[in-house]
C-alpha cells in the first residue's frame, strides 16, 4: 500500500515532499517500474509515471532512477514533487500571532521563534498560515486548496520577526514581484561568534549540500546554487561573541546562518551550521558552564528579522516597520553584556 511520508527538512520551500513509498516483497520478480507503479498507485497512468521518472522524482533506493529501471526485490521506491499533495487540507486554527499592520490588501506579521510559516509533512498543523487561515477565513485566498496562501517570502522555523502576508491574488503578484526585484528591504540582528569585520559584504552561490540535504552550503562561484549577497556591521562586541545587523540583497534559503559560517562566525547556539558548540572563549569549567545556560535562555539560533520596508502594491506608499528583538535574545544578550563587565572588573 501507498502510503504518505515525509521529508526531512519541513521547513524549506525548495525541499522535495515523498507523496508514495514502497518496500518491495523479496519474492518480487523483475518489472520495469512503470509497471510496477502503475498497477499499485489509483488513478495514474504510465504516462504521469514516465513524467515523473523524466524530471528525476522517482527514487529507488535514494537514487534516480529512470521509466525503464527494473524493480528487484528488497528495493525501496519513493516518488517524489516539489510541492505537497493536494489532498492535503489546510486547517484554520485559532492561534495567537502578533499582527502589527493591517489593510485590506496586506497584512505584517511578527512571527515568534519556534512557528514554522506554513504546513508541509511533519507540520500539519500549528504553522502561521493555520493561524492566518483562521484570521482571515473569510477571504477566498485562505479558502483555496493552497498550503502557502498569500506568501511572498518565508522565515526559519527557529527565527523571529517580521513577515508580510497578501491578502489577494493582486496584492501577492505585486508583492512577489519587488522580492523577485530585490527592492525590499530586510535587516536582521544576529548574534555570532567571534568579532567579524566592522563592515563587510558576504558573496557566494548557495545550494544544498551535497553532503547533507537538510543545510545549505557556499560553493564557488557557477559551480552550483544560487549567486547570494550579504551586507553586514558590526553593532557591538560582547567578548567572544558579537552583536551584527544584516541587509539581504537576494533572499536565498538560510542565507544569513550559512554565509556567516562561511567567513568562520556562525550564529550563536545554530545546530545546523556550528554555533552550538563553544567556539570562542577559554577552558574554564565555569565559563563553559555560562554558554550552556545561555543556549539554554536561547534555544534556537540568534536571529530575528527586525526592520521590513516595501512599497504598497496599491497605494504605491513607502512602508516600512520595526520590530523589538524577542525576549530571548534580549535576555542572553545582557547576559554576555553582564559577563564582559564582571570581567572587566576583575
Amino acid at each position: 500500500m501507498a502510503e504518505p511520508g515525509k521529508t526531512n527538512d519541513v521547513e524549506e520551500q525548495e525541499e522535495l515532499f515523498e507523496h508514495y513509498h514502497f518496500e518491495v516483497d523479496k519474492g518480487q520478480q523483475l518489472l520495469r517500474i512503470d509497471k510496477f507503479l502503475v498497477n499499485r498507485i489509483e488513478n495514474i497512468s504510465r504516462t504521469k509515471i514516465h513524467d515523473a521518472a523524466t524530471a528525476g522524482n522517482i527514487l529507488v533506493n535514494n537514487k534516480i532512477v529512470k521509466p525503464n529501471y527494473r524493480v528487484k526485490p528488497n528495493d525501496v521506491i519513493s516518488i517524489v514533487m516539489t510541492h505537497p499533495p493536494r489532498e492535503i487540507e489546510l486547517i484554520p486554527q485559532d492561534i495567537p500571532i502578533n499582527i502589527v499592520y493591517e489593510d485590506k490588501d496586506l497584512v505584517v506579521v511578527n512571527k515568534k521563534p519556534g512557528m514554522v510559516v506554513h504546513p508541509g509533512y511533519g507540520n500539519y498543523t500549528g504553522t502561521l498560515v493555520n493561524a492566518l487561515a483562521y484570521h482571515f477565513k473569510n477571504l477566498p485566498m485562505f479558502q483555496v486548496d493552497d498550503l502557502r496562501p498569500g506568501l511572498v517570502h518565508r522565515i526559519d522555523k527557529n527565527t523571529s520577526g517580521l513577515l508580510v502576508v497578501a491578502k489577494n491574488e493582486l496584492a501577492k503578484n505585486k508583492l512577489a514581484k519587488q522580492f523577485y526585484d530585490h527592492s525590499i528591504q530586510r535587516k536582521y540582528i544576529a548574534l555570532v561568534w567571534g568579532v567579524p569585520d566592522a563592515e563587510g559584504v558576504i558573496e557566494g552561490h548557495i545550494g544544498r549540500s551535497l553532503k547533507n540535504r537538510k543545510k545549505m552550503f557556499v560553493f564557488p562561484a557557477g559551480e552550483y546554487g544560487k549567486h547570494a549577497i550579504t551586507h553586514y556591521k558590526l553593532i557591538e562586541k560582547l567578548g567572544y561573541v558579537s552583536l551584527v545587523e544584516c541587509q539581504l540583497e537576494t533572499g536565498r534559503t538560510h542565507q544569513i546562518r550559512v554565509h556567516f559560517q562561511y567567513i568562520k562566525h556562525p550564529l550563536f547556539n545554530d545546530d545546523y551550521y556550528g554555533g552550538d558548540q563553544i567556539l570562542k572563549g577559554t577552558t574554564f569549567t565555569k565559563y563553559k558552564q555560562f554558554v550552556q545556560n545561555c543556549f539554554t535562555m536561547l534555544p534556537r539560533h540568534a536571529l530575528h528579522a527586525k526592520s521590513l520596508g516595501f512599497i504598497h502594491p496599491f497605494n504605491g506608499k513607502k512602508m516600512f516597520f520595526d520590530s523589538e528583538l524577542p525576549e530571548d535574545m534580549t535576555l542572553v544578550i545582557e547576559k554576555w553584556r553582564n559577563y564582559i563587565e564582571s570581567r572587566s572588573n576583575t
